[in-house]
């Protein structure tokens, strides 16, 4: 596999850690339940652990912008689904207009 390659996989390992962790953040209930805080804890370090592992390719405004992007739309997903959350108009517009800027910055930046 090509260098490129397996920092997208460390990065989108990145992104399923980090929203795995804001999962067990909710379920922490504010640091006052042991084990989902330090679920919260163990899996915020994966997170970080593997988003510096894809910068040895990914240039760092790039990996930041999808980690924090696609984090948004999955974790509004968790929300909706394991929270019965709901997501207003406005929500869905600004989340879109996210995923906009990242796909712009993917297909049309010089950055990459």
């Amino acid at each position: 596999m090509s260098p490129t390659l397996i920092a997208y996989v460390y990065l989108a390992g990145a992104i399923l850690f980090e929203i795995t962790g804001t999962t067990f953040l909710v379920k922490s209930q504010e640091f006052t339940k042991l084990y989902p805080t330090l679920a919260t804890v163990v899996l915020y370090a994966f997170s970080f652990y593997f988003l510096t592992k894809s910068l040895r390719e990914i240039p760092l405004g790039i990996a930041y912008a999808l980690w924090g992007g696609i984090g948004i739309v999955l974790t509004a997903i968790v929300g909706l689904i394991v929270f019965k959350q709901t997501i207003d108009t406005a929500a869905i517009i600004g989340i879109a207009l996210i995923v906009a800027g990242v796909v712009v910055l993917n297909l049309f930046s010089s950055s990459i």
